[in-house]
């Protein structure tokens, strides 16, 4: 999986196998292996690979299928691929009605202080 998805970021940058060595400190011959399966690079090489294209090390090895992107934010929500327009507008509308409340309301959690 993880040849399959390497190739497919690859093309999709319009980058050659020899472009992404250089760029990665690894020889042709080695991309074209990790892409072929006949080896798989180590986590640190992982790493590099999803650093560079921007992607998830899950996406990368085949656990997810969105291409989660590999310097998330925090605080940044992802909605599911399979929402419908309505209920994505419908959760916009929602975040819009909750940013404009006053901000000691969004901040107020409920006390965790137990007796003693």
């Amino acid at each position: 999986m993880l040849g399959e998805r390497l190739a497919y970021l690859r093309r999709r940058e319009g980058i050659s196998q020899k472009e992404l060595g250089s760029k990665l400190n690894l020889s042709h011959y080695t991309i074209s292996s990790y892409e072929k399966d006949r080896s798989e690079p180590n986590d640190e090489i992982k790493a590099r690979i999803a650093r560079y294209f921007n992607v998830s090390s899950d996406f990368l090895m085949g656990l997810i299928d969105q291409p989660l992107p590999y310097d998330r934010e925090e605080g940044v929500l992802y909605l599911p691929r399979n929402m419908s327009p309505s209920a994505q507008r419908l959760f916009r509308e929602f975040v819009a009605f909750w940013e404009s409340q006053e901000p000691s309301r969004r901040e107020e959690e409920p006390s965790s202080k137990a007796p003693r």
